[in-house]
């Protein structure tokens, strides 16, 4: 075993570093982004007994499950967007795997996000973000905190209006930035999806999924816990499912963190 690596276990062992769980419950009960319904909408988690102990199977319990990719805590991929559908590797079954671990920068905009729902990280946000803890480094992860996943009741966390849900999220321009300046894997957010809420009414409509997808970039959605990292110093480990032409995974996500 490397020095590296033994030195991680040991500090693990000895409560040096920690492991956070950023991830949410998936169960039936599981919000799911409401979508118009001239389209398809992701189906909700299901999950049935195959046996438990008994004659369907004495000695062991298992069960069967169904839902979306997008159910959930989960990774999109680039393919998940039309401006991704022609890059290479762009499904999750073809990603290098190094590229789901990085480093974490967590953008703390809780404050801002409970005085308006709709509110949105602007470039200027992350150039003050910078200028206090540094660069953000190539292929880490962004993540942006806003204690939506506190948000225990699904109606509160949706928070669906006549004309929409109304989450916080990105600017259009904040996306750009990270995608195309700061080499990022992909962002990653406690709401039910990387775009605000109200972003079908942006141009491009959902400009965090056009512009990251694009760009080979990445996704993180329905995270929790972001609240428990610090803003740089994590790192984050997101690997989906190897679903061959999978669009996306429900996934569990980890920090280690000081």
């Amino acid at each position: 075993m490397s020095l590296v690596l033994a030195e991680l276990l040991e500090d693990l062992t000895a409560g040096r570093l920690r492991i956070v769980d950023l991830t949410q419950p998936l169960s039936p009960q599981t919000p799911l982004l409401p979508l118009p319904s001239q389209w398809n909408n992701s189906p909700a988690f299901r999950m049935w007994e195959l046996s438990r102990y008994d004659e369907r199977g004495p000695a062991w319990y298992w069960n069967a499950f169904e839902t979306g990719e997008h159910t959930g805590t989960h990774f999109d991929a680039p393919v998940h967007w039309v401006s991704g559908k022609d890059l290479p590797d762009n499904t999750v079954d073809r990603i290098p795997p190094k590229k789901f671990v990085g480093p974490a920068c967590v953008i703390d905009i809780s404050a801002e996000a409970a005085k308006n729902p709709n509110h949105l990280l602007t470039l200027d946000g992350v150039r003050g973000w910078e200028e206090q803890h540094g660069h953000i480094p190539a292929g880490a992860w962004v993540l942006l905190r806003t204690d939506w996943s506190k948000r225990r009741d699904p109606k509160d966390y949706i928070n669906l209006k006549e004309n929409g849900p109304h989450t916080p999220g990105l600017a259009k321009e904040t996306s750009a930035f990270l995608a195309q300046q700061r080499d990022v894997l992909g962002v990653g957010v406690e709401t039910v999806g990387t775009d605000a809420g109200q972003a079908a009414t942006f141009d491009p409509p959902f400009p965090n999924h056009y512009l990251m997808h694009g760009s080979g970039r990445f996704g993180l959605a329905s995270l929790s816990n972001l609240d428990q990292l610090p803003p740089t110093g994590a790192i984050v480990i997101a690997a989906p499912l190897k679903i061959v032409g999978g669009s996306g995974s429900p996934l569990r996500v980890i920090a280690i963190t000081p």
